[in-house]
């Protein structure tokens, strides 16, 4: 947790270093399967204020990616449905390789404290939310998923292959 704190207060001021990955798939590169050779991600930190993922190998910044976030982007989920994106500590917790969103990790929302809240409320906190690439039918409207973190294909090519289940993700306001 130290290092997650020490790491949000770098994240502005450290240069983005490129990625070390190539393609595995012997198809020259028409795969969307990556592999990744480059400093081990140990941590992802989002600001939904400054629409930015950050990808951090100890207290560094290996990779930033601007964002879009859920169509209600203010405040932290609560119910299922209400278009927000949660804040707090979380760990990516699964894959999808067949998402309708080209590919996708999980994050573990809703946590513990999540779950009581919704419970103490009398609501369904909701749940599936994801890091993800772009819809099939993409719409121009800024934040436009419903809670998820949507970067480019291409980018989210890269994030799955660089970011491995477990990896704790601290989403900020």
């Amino acid at each position: 947790m130290r290092a997650f704190i020490y790491g949000i207060l770098v994240v502005a001021g450290l240069a983005v270093a490129g990625c070390g990955r190539s393609d595995q798939s012997g198809q020259g590169g028409n795969s969307k399967f990556k592999a990744y050779r480059g400093p081990e991600v140990t941590q992802l930190y989002v600001s939904k204020e400054r629409r930015k993922l950050y990808l951090l190998s100890g207290i560094d910044v290996i990779k930033t990616y601007d964002m879009d976030l859920g169509f209600a982007p203010d405040g932290p989920k609560t119910v299922r449905g209400d278009g927000r994106t949660p804040e707090g500590y979380y760990l990516i917790d699964r894959r999808n390789p067949n998402s309708q969103f080209h590919l996708s990790i999980g994050i573990s929302y809703p946590n513990q404290q999540d779950v009581a809240k919704a419970e103490a409320a009398g609501v369904d906190p909701g749940g599936d939310i994801f890091i993800h690439g772009e819809a099939k039918r993409r719409t121009s409207a800024a934040d436009w998923t419903a809670g998820c973190i949507a970067v480019t294909n291409a980018e989210m090519e890269e994030i799955y292959a660089m970011v491995k289940d477990g990896t704790p993700i601290y989403i900020a306001p």
